[in-house]
Formats: C-alpha cells, sequence, structure tokens
C-alpha cells in the first residue's frame, strides 16, 4: 500500500512538474525565454518547448502583422488650411527579443510615433500634395515611422493616408476653381472647334469660286433640306447666272421686246397728232350786245 501511495505521489509531481515545464509555441508565435531574469539568446520556435520550473519563464510574441488606425489629426498645412487627416499603419515584429527587452509596450509606442508623424507630414505638405499625391506622402510618413522602430525590432510593413476632411468654405472654393476650370476648357474647346470650322468654310469657298456648279449643287441640297421640314413657304433665290444661260439659250425672235414697245410708243404719238384741233368760242368785251333768250 506504501508503494502504491508513493508512485501515486511521483506520478503527480511528474505530472506538476510537465505541467510547469512544458509550453506550447503556435505557428504564429516566438518564445523569448529569460532565465533567473536573463534573456537567452535562443528563441524558441512553434511546437513543445521545455522550460526549467521555476528558474525559466516564457514570453510569447506575435509576429502576425497588426492592422492600427491612426487617429485623425488636426493641423494647418504649409499653405495656412486647416485640414483634418487620418490613416492607417501596418506593421510586425521583425526580432522579438528586442521588442520584449527594448520597450516596455511596442504597439502603443508605434501608435504614438504615427500620431505626431501624421501631424508633422501635415505641416510639411501642401493641400494639393494631401490631395492629389498621396503616394509620396505615404513613403515619407512610412521613413519617419520606420526611423525610430528599426530600434526597436519592429518593421512598418505600409502605411496609408485615409481620408483628408476640409472645412466647408475650402470646399466651397475648391468647387469654384474646378467650375471655373471646366468653363474655360469649354471654351477653348468652342474656340478651336470656331477655328477648324472657320478653316474648313474657307477650303468650301475656294472649292466653289473654282467650280461654280458646287454652289448650285449646295444650293439644291439646301432646298431639299428645308423641304423636308414640311414648310408652307419656301423661299428660293434665284441666282443671276441661272438667268444669263437661260438667256444666252434662248434663241433670238423677229423682235424683241424693246423694238414692240418703241414702235408702240411711236404710233401713239402719230395718231395723238393727227386729232383735229378745236378752237374756243370768241367772247367779245361788250356784253351788251349779247341776247339771252328766254323761251
Amino acid at each position: 500500500m506504501i508503494i502504491f501511495y508513493a508512485l501515486a505521489a511521483a506520478f503527480g509531481l511528474g505530472v506538476l512538474w510537465l505541467g510547469t515545464s512544458v509550453r506550447v509555441v503556435k505557428q504564429f508565435e516566438r518564445g523569448v525565454v529569460f532565465r533567473f531574469g536573463r534573456v537567452q539568446t535562443g528563441v524558441r520556435g512553434p511546437g513543445l518547448t521545455l522550460l526549467i520550473p521555476i528558474a525559466d519563464r516564457l514570453e510569447k510574441v506575435n509576429m502576425q502583422i497588426i492592422t492600427m488606425p491612426v487617429p485623425a489629426q488636426d493641423g494647418i498645412t504649409r499653405d495656412n488650411v486647416t485640414v483634418r487627416v487620418d490613416a492607417v499603419i501596418y506593421f510586425n515584429v521583425a526580432d522579438p527579443v528586442r521588442v520584449v527587452v527594448g520597450v516596455q509596450d511596442y504597439v502603443s509606442a508605434i501608435a504614438q510615433v504615427a500620431q505626431t508623424s501624421l501631424r508633422s507630414i501635415i505641416g510639411k505638405s501642401d493641400l494639393d500634395d494631401l490631395l492629389c499625391n498621396r503616394e509620396g506622402l505615404n513613403q515619407g510618413l512610412e521613413l519617419m515611422i520606420d526611423s525610430p522602430a528599426v530600434g526597436w525590432g519592429v518593421h512598418i510593413d505600409r502605411v496609408e493616408i485615409k481620408d483628408v476632411v476640409l472645412p466647408d468654405s475650402m470646399k466651397r472654393s475648391i468647387a469654384r476653381q474646378a467650375e471655373a476650370e471646366r468653363e474655360r476648357r469649354a471654351r477653348v474647346i468652342t474656340a478651336d472647334g470656331e477655328l477648324q470650322a472657320s478653316e474648313k468654310l474657307a477650303q468650301a469657298a475656294e472649292t466653289m469660286t473654282a467650280h461654280p456648279a458646287a454652289l448650285q449643287l449646295r444650293l439644291l441640297e439646301t432646298v431639299v433640306e428645308v423641304a423636308a421640314e414640311k414648310n408652307s413657304t419656301l423661299v428660293l433665290p434665284f441666282p443671276v447666272e441661272l438667268l444669263r444661260f437661260l438667256e444666252r439659250a434662248t434663241p433670238e425672235a423677229s423682235g424683241s421686246p424693246d423694238d414692240d414697245a418703241a414702235t408702240l410708243s411711236t404710233s401713239a404719238a402719230a395718231s395723238k397728232s393727227e386729232m383735229p384741233k378745236l378752237d374756243l368760242p370768241q367772247i367779245p368785251d361788250d356784253a351788251s350786245a349779247l341776247r339771252v333768250d328766254t323761251r
């Protein structure tokens, strides 16, 4: 019986020893061992790891990429515009020993450095850079954060500016500027179109001058286009060239209309000259010699 209790006690002590000396390190973790407070150079990999009871203490470090949003920061740009900018940072642990020994809370340290670096970037940049040159600002912000993070054993993977909030007055100013720019482009395009149209019209005028028949064909096309609108009245200009063509094509008659008109006027004048001339009655100066018949 005593032997049985002794075996049971030994088994219990063995289980307790295994419980205190065996640890499990996951695939995405690394273990840093402190032996009597002194860090060991060897980093424990994933799987089972044995520790010396009472002497060793294991610190697990997550090696995954951590996504941390940077709170929105208010700042004034180099061209004196008040903006509110927020960002996001991606980082992971590169050296577990430095992370555990060199800094107390590396996540909080990275957050503070990211906020101060974001304010510095806002003060060094113009508003146009914040709105258009995001890639350059992201690279500059990444370099500013990565400079102290390297000494802590942290690798900055990526930094991106998410949003830039502008005041309402600045939004209206930008809208007016965009509207003016669009109007300028519209005017330039219209003027360019008029210039091209004038050049084509000049070429068409030269062609019509060299070939008069082209003008008549264009006139007929215009008549067809106007007639398609179902108008009740059609005003058609009659070219003088067509009248001259018809005059040349018409054969000469025995007498022209002008000669006939001259003949008629001559005969009228002759008949007028042959009419008898009537004499007016003579009234005597002495009215007493007149006799009035009252019957």
